[in-house]
C-alpha cells in the first residue's frame, strides 16, 4: 500500500491537471471573442456540415436499385426544402433523417 505523502501527491497532480484541462478552453477562447471568426463560423458551419452529410450519405448510393435511391432522394430533396424554408439546420437534419428512416423501415423496406 503506498503511503500517504504518495497519495496526496497524486490526488494533487490529478486535480491540477484537471482544472487545468477545464480552464484552458475559456483561456484559448478568450482572445477570440472579439475576432470576427466565430461569427464567420457561425454562418458558414451549418450548410458545411450539412454538404458533408449529404456526400457521406450518398457515396454509395447505387441509383439502379429503386428501393436505395428513392428514400434517399426523396430525403435530400426534404432536406434542403426544409432548409431553404427555415434556415434552421438542427430541424432540415433531425426532419431529413427522420424521413429517410421512414420511408426505409415503412415504404421500402425488404
Amino acid at each position: 500500500m503506498p503511503d500517504t505523502g504518495y497519495l496526496l501527491a497524486a490526488v494533487a497532480t490529478a486535480v491540477a491537471v484537471t482544472w487545468g484541462l477545464r480552464a484552458l478552453p475559456f483561456a484559448v477562447l478568450a482572445p477570440l471573442r472579439s475576432s470576427p471568426l466565430p461569427a464567420y463560423l457561425g454562418a458558414a458551419m451549418p450548410v458545411g456540415v450539412m454538404v458533408i452529410l449529404a456526400v457521406y450519405t450518398l457515396r454509395d448510393l447505387d441509383p439502379g436499385v429503386p428501393g436505395r435511391a428513392v428514400p434517399a432522394a426523396l430525403a435530400l430533396a426534404f432536406t434542403v426544402a426544409a432548409h431553404l424554408w427555415r434556415r434552421d439546420a438542427v430541424l432540415s437534419i433531425l426532419g431529413g433523417t427522420a424521413l429517410h428512416v421512414a420511408l426505409c423501415s415503412t415504404v421500402f423496406a425488404p
